[in-house]
């Protein structure tokens, strides 16, 4: 299992278009993608409902954990969506 910790880089925190984007980018994966707030269970990445109930705000670390064939880099890939300003991204 390959697990990387990331700080929510969306001033909105990881609502609405941010959650949206990292959702799509998230089914795009070849592998299922999990994320938690530290003390919460994983959810799943490609849920939306999933993803907005975790209510991370900006500045919060989350866990994006993945196993299998091409998990570091999916978990990568991600991390380095999160960690950007998604309400301002084109």
């Amino acid at each position: 299992m390959h697990q990387q910790t990331v700080v929510i880089g969306s001033r909105s925190g990881l609502h609405a278009r941010p959650a949206s984007l990292f959702v799509k980018a998230a089914a795009r994966q070849p592998v299922k993608v999990t994320i938690a707030r530290e003390g919460r269970d994983p959810v799943d990445a490609r849920s939306m409902l999933a993803v907005l109930a975790l209510a991370a705000p900006y500045g919060e670390a989350v866990v994006l954990s993945a196993e299998g064939d091409g998990a570091r880099a999916a978990v990568k890939k991600l991390a380095e969506l999160l960690a950007q300003d998604l309400d301002t991204a084109a």
